[in-house]
């Protein structure tokens, strides 16, 4: 049984800025001095790698960054895994892959975040680029909103906002959805971490980089969101029923 309070942070598709929020949120918490816990959805080590330097400094014991990937690990040992690498913190914070729904493919919502979040009676932040909309965003947050009701999306975080007005006009929309925004950050060439092919740079090529960029994003995204209100959507988590994985029972040794 865990109790430890946590996050799921979604978004509708890829290049919303899932990373940025999470990894942002992962430092922001740690610089409070809260013992943070980060994991990935799927099986990206790019990604665990910033989050594990994103919560470096949070709490006297260094949490890696883990994966939970229901494909490869299956989802029974999702809980067990989850866990074992939150076990003592003060908050976990799991970053989705893709869209909130999209799972391996032709297989239903297998190894999708909405599974996850499911399997880890977790809240979901979702992410949404609202660039180049305003009140349509209502539509496509209530999309994700009803399409199954046994996830739970507890909150919206609007990136890439181009002004004071377009966020009043976002959040106006967002008040027919009944769902709180509890972020608002603008658009920012600043603190994005640099793209290759299809993923990031590794932290290892370049640590100094890696290390001001996970700074940057901490502070966009203390200064666009609503800590508290994410620290306490976290804390709403339920006690999940699951015994914590042990690495020594698994590989049978002592």
């Amino acid at each position: 049984m865990t109790a430890v309070p946590r996050l799921v942070v979604a978004a509708p598709s890829s290049g919303s800025g899932k990373t940025t929020v999470a990894t942002g949120l992962m430092a922001a918490f740690s610089e409070r001095g809260l013992a943070v816990s980060p994991h990935k959805v799927g099986p990206d080590y790019i990604d665990s790698g910033y989050h594990t330097l994103a919560v470096a400094g949070g709490g006297p014991v260094r949490r890696p960054g883990r994966n939970l990937d229901a494909y490869m690990c299956g989802l029974d040992l999702m809980a067990p895994l989850f866990a074992h690498g939150a076990d003592g913190c003060d908050l976990a914070v799991v970053e989705g892959v893709m869209g909130l729904y999209d799972g391996a493919a032709g297989q239903g919502e297998l190894a999708s975040t909405a599974q996850v979040a499911k399997v880890l009676r977790a809240p979901v932040v979702l992410v949404v680029d609202a660039s180049s909309q305003s009140r349509s965003v209502a539509a496509l947050v209530h999309g994700f909103l009803s399409f199954d009701p046994d996830v739970r999306i507890g909150g919206v975080v609007l990136n890439k906002v181009g002004s004071d007005r377009h966020e009043e006009l976002l959040r106006e929309a967002l008040e027919e959805c009944g769902v709180p925004v509890l972020g608002a950050l603008r658009r920012s060439d600043g603190v994005s971490a640099p793209s290759r092919h299809l993923g990031l740079v590794p932290v290892a090529e370049r640590h100094a980089d890696a290390l001001a960029a996970t700074r940057a994003l901490a502070e966009h995204v203390r200064a666009g969101c609503d800590l508290d209100g994410l620290l306490a959507l976290a804390r709403s988590a339920p006690p999940l029923d699951a015994a914590a994985w042990g690495p020594a029972a698994a590989v049978g040794g002592g």
